[in-house]
């Protein structure tokens, strides 16, 4: 059964939320959330209250356009101080739901910017990627994180991975379209099951981003066929099982010594704090790594609702900041034996 939604603008057609899925989400996030749900619920539902920021790309930098959003108001991302935030990542934001068009796909010509919900920096930020690093994107596409990344610092060598094939060519074009091709020569794009990297691979990056397969609440709402959509909602209690698989396989290709970060667009406790517990719970040389400051720091912009994890933090769609969901834990591998 669906649901029509007024449309998000005049001229658009509507889109539908799928009540199956509500359905199931009710049931989940009211226990899970509390009392926020029924305001995330509201922004979930309403694409007419949702945000876009705007990254701006540093290889083809449009000086004249940051102009323009400085003028109808937007601001810079991360106003306040971070413990790692590049000089080159300007990521600009609006305060109310303006959504600028997506620049065409042109062979040869660079896009100017990237738009993306506004959380989804905060993994590629938590991942403080320096220059020369060797650094590993497991479930790389579309590609805005390998983007952001890339915004950061150059990293000697940057492995982007996407097992799907179709999400493969995404994941080529969008790189084609933002980094110029000196430095996509050394990137290296690969289609394998994530879940054989770490053996195919031992020990070899310093960094290590997961942005593991999960089901996508914001997507999912609106699933156009609700039988497709409860056959989704069957299956979700399995995701976490390939989250963990795609997590072992990461710690072993991290060097000891090195970062890894987890990220989800969902607000499922069992894919995301679950997740995570069990891999500390299972592997005694992956230690927790602390980033609550990051909720103190970012509460400006971002809203947030309590994990219970110091390594783990969750943006929770608000009225004004309808960024997320977006659950984001960081673990370091040590150099002591383990699992």
């Amino acid at each position: 059964m669906l649901t029509r939604l007024k449309a998000p603008r005049e001229g658009k057609l509507a889109k539908q939320i799928c009540k199956v899925v509500l359905d199931h989400f009710e049931k989940q996030y009211s226990k899970e959330l509390g009392d926020a749900w029924d305001t995330v619920r509201d922004i979930l539902t309403s694409p007419s209250c949702w945000q876009y920021a705007v990254l701006l790309n540093r290889f083809n930098y449009p000086f004249e356009l940051e102009k323009d959003l400085h003028l109808k108001g937007y601001h810079k991302l991360f106003q306040g101080s971070l413990p790692y935030y590049p000089k080159s990542m300007k990521c600009y934001l609006s305060k109310t739901p303006d959504r600028m068009t997506s620049e065409r796909y042109q062979i040869g010509n660079l896009k100017r910017y990237y738009l993306l919900n506004a959380a989804s920096l905060l993994p590629v930020l938590a991942l403080e990627v320096q220059d020369g690093e060797k650094v590993l994107d497991l479930c790389a596409a579309p590609g805005g994180k390998s983007v952001a990344l890339l915004q950061c610092a150059y990293p000697g060598y940057l492995h982007c991975n996407e097992y799907d094939s179709l999400r493969l060519r995404w994941l080529k074009q969008t790189l084609e379209s933002f980094i110029p091709q000196p430095l996509i020569n050394t990137i290296k794009v690969s289609e394998l099951d994530g879940r054989d990297m770490g053996e195919s691979q031992p020990e070899s990056f310093d960094k290590v981003l997961v942005d593991a397969p999960c089901s996508n609440d914001r997507s999912w709402l609106f699933s156009s066929d609700s039988q497709k959509a409860a056959c989704m909602i069957s299956q979700r209690r399995n995701l976490p099982v390939l989250q963990i698989e795609l997590l072992r396989s990461a710690i072993k290709a991290l060097r000891p010594g090195g970062l890894l970060v987890y990220s989800t667009c969902t607000l499922s406790k069992a894919e995301n704090q679950d997740v995570i517990s069990e891999i500390l719970n299972s592997h005694s040389n992956i230690m927790p790594v602390d980033i609550k400051g990051i909720t103190r720091t970012c509460s400006q912009d971002f809203t947030f609702a309590p994990t219970g994890q110091e390594c783990g933090l969750l943006v929770i769609p608000d009225k004004g900041k309808a960024w997320g969901p977006m659950y984001v834990a960081k673990l370091k591998k040590s150099w002591s034996m383990g699992k």
